[in-house]
């Protein structure tokens, strides 16, 4: 009884832990918003030590902040972390792409093509704001972890995915302010091409500009945001959650 009341337990943490990560990415926490724990436990029907687990976790994930005894608060976003945030998937992405170009086989090629066709998909069917859609999203991250997934480093895709998902939280605060989207079905199937051709040189500049240019585009549409702050926090949640 006690073991599944544990694993019960268990699966109760990792589901809280999974939404509040997605109401964070997806900026229904807003950026510097205090995250006071009644009016969380009442949003996640958990009990206080289940949500302070799930906060520490995501500290350790750089998505909350631990502000000493004062509790905790939606990690800020600013053009100096994000930037920070780029340059630090440029480097890890591209030595997981020439990884996984020296030592992907078959299968590897085969997922990569699945990953694209599923995204190439969905992204016509949805037409021009496709990138407001979070199953794209999900596809879309799908496809970018699948280029580097016989890098054959539990650790580097670990840190890779957190750091995609932090940076999908500044993708997504920019889309609302976004009028048209670049040609990404382009740039993703040149990057297809190039990493199945094993054409080192050309792969690792194409994923190296195609992470550049979307945290360009991010500064270009929502620059203004970083700036002067992040909005109101009581428009999610409630002003009771400000407070």
């Amino acid at each position: 009884m006690a073991e599944k009341q544990k694993q019960v337990g268990e699966t109760r943490a990792a589901d809280v832990l999974h939404r509040m990560r997605l109401d964070i990415i997806n900026c229904e926490l807003k950026p510097g918003e205090k995250l006071r724990f009644e009016p969380l436990r009442a949003r996640y029907n958990v009990s206080f030590s289940t949500l302070r687990e799930a906060l520490s976790r995501l500290a350790a994930e750089s998505l909350v902040v631990a502000e000493g005894q004062r509790g905790f608060i939606v990690a800020p976003v600013s053009i100096a972390d994000l930037n920070d945030l780029t340059d630090t998937r440029v480097l890890i992405e591209i030595e997981m792409l020439r990884r996984s170009m020296q030592q992907g086989d078959d299968d590897w090629e085969a997922d990569i093509l699945a990953a694209f066709h599923r995204m190439d998909k969905m992204q016509k069917r949805l037409g021009r704001e496709y990138y407001l859609s979070e199953e794209w999203g999900a596809v879309h991250s799908a496809f970018h972890a699948a280029l580097v997934a016989a890098c054959l480093s539990p650790t580097l895709i670990e840190m890779r995915h957190k750091l995609f998902e932090r940076a999908h939280r500044y993708r997504r605060m920019s889309s609302q302010f976004r009028k048209k989207w670049r040609k990404k079905d382009v740039e993703h199937k040149m990057i297809v091409d190039a990493t199945l051709a094993r054409d080192e040189k050309l792969a690792l500049q194409l994923i190296e500009r195609h992470i550049r240019e979307t945290s360009e585009n991010v500064i270009a549409n929502a620059g203004h945001l970083f700036d002067q702050g992040a909005p109101d926090p009581g428009a999610s949640m409630g002003q009771e959650a400000a407070e």
